[in-house]
């Protein structure tokens, strides 16, 4: 078993829904994805009402329309599930890192000791799942034990998110993953330099999460960057209903994928990093169009991808009420919660003001799913 430290090849395969709930499925995933080569599986711990609100609106899918909310309830498995899968892929020779998606996904997972911990781009700020994966952390330095690892991704971000998440994680023991939130995110809005740029910025180790559909341009790229670590959807077939298995790879491309990584780790490692990169460009604009290969690189400036501006608000997490409240009705725990906005509701404030506004009072009516406005409260 790999370490995450491994330099320039550390490959996760996302399985994440793909199991559809089926433990039968998720161990054909592993077995899958420890034979095309990868060194660990990433699984996401769902539980709907962490995620979203009922009335967030509809996604379309092969049998028609279904609430997005809904289809999440599918996808929800006991503690169990994920142990039972946890030791599995272990029994494989490779790692089993997950992504909760709040308070209680996140102590459940923390109970079964993963090999790492994913924060997804969605969740950077998540303040009181942060803060309560920090606060684990700093126990276990108190009881002497390394801290567990973070991988954090960095789609639908700007600098200042990445910055406030790792001023609430620290930086010990803490993987940033490029990211552009968009299935599937289009190659050539990549901007794969920043894989550099944000290793100079933050000064720790970073790499790429790719949802675009090729299967070796954006991941060599990123290894030519400097990428330590590579991370892509696995399924056992695109035509198969789970949410990102049209992006993902089959077993066939994912082993293509860890091939091309593998050769890249060997190029960088035999000529070094300065020489290697160029090597590594080079054959790729032998294969590719290089104007193409130019687009994919990119600026290195850390902006929003075309495809993810729009959600940007939206994908991330803000504050909404859980129910329809009337005015003058004080704000308790049960009434808001840390939400994606996602299809058809608004944004609300922050979740970095959640203490402001549990007590506050309402000054008028709000509708259940509505996002917190500053104008529907007054202080405590």
């Amino acid at each position: 078993m790999r370490s995450c430290a491994i330099l320039y090849g550390m490959i996760i395969a996302e399985i994440g829904t793909s199991h559809g709930g089926s433990i039968e499925k998720a161990e054909r995933l592993i077995d899958a994805a420890a034979a095309a080569g990868t060194d660990a599986v990433k699984f996401q711990w769902v539980y709907a009402d962490e995620i979203l609100h009922p009335d967030t609106g509809f996604v379309k899918l092969p049998g028609g329309n279904i609430r997005l909310y809904d289809r999440f309830r599918q996808l929800e498995v006991a503690p169990d599930f994920y142990a039972h899968a946890a030791g599995y892929a272990r029994s494989k020779g490779v790692q089993f890192i997950c992504a909760p998606f709040g308070l209680r996904s996140l102590y459940e997972l923390l109970n079964i000791h993963p090999d790492a911990v994913k924060i997804a781009s969605p969740e950077l700020n998540h303040i009181p799942m942060l803060e309560a994966l920090a606060a684990y952390r700093e126990k276990q330095k108190k009881d002497g034990a390394e801290p567990v690892p973070i991988i954090v991704s960095s789609g639908v971000s700007k600098l200042a998110d990445i910055e406030n998440t790792l001023s609430i994680l620290g930086t010990e023991r803490v993987t940033l993953l490029h990211c552009i939130t968009s299935y599937p995110a289009p190659e050539t809005e990549y901007n794969v330099r920043l894989v550099r740029t944000l290793r100079s910025i933050f000064g720790i180790p970073c790499g790429i999460s790719d949802h675009s559909l090729d299967p070796v341009l954006v991941p060599a790229l990123a290894a030519s960057e400097g990428g330590i670590m590579t991370e892509k959807h696995i399924t056992l077939s695109k035509a198969t209903d789970g949410l990102d298995d049209p992006v993902a790879l089959e077993p066939e491309q994912f082993a293509q994928m860890v091939h091309t990584v593998n050769q890249c780790a060997a190029v960088l490692n035999h000529y070094g990093a300065e020489h290697g990169r160029e090597e590594i460009i080079r054959q790729l604009k032998n294969e590719y169009d290089a104007e193409k290969v130019q687009a994919v690189l990119g600026t290195g400036i850390k902006t929003l991808a075309p495809a993810e501006s729009e959600n940007y608000g939206r994908t991330n997490r803000s504050i909404h009420f859980m129910h329809a409240m009337k005015a003058g009705s004080i704000i308790g725990e049960k009434d808001v919660g840390v939400l994606r906005t996602e299809k058809i509701l608004t944004p609300g404030i922050s979740p970095s003001f959640l203490q402001t506004v549990l007590g506050a009072h309402l000054v008028r009516d709000v509708t259940s799913g509505a996002g917190v406005q500053w104008e529907d409260i007054v202080g405590k």
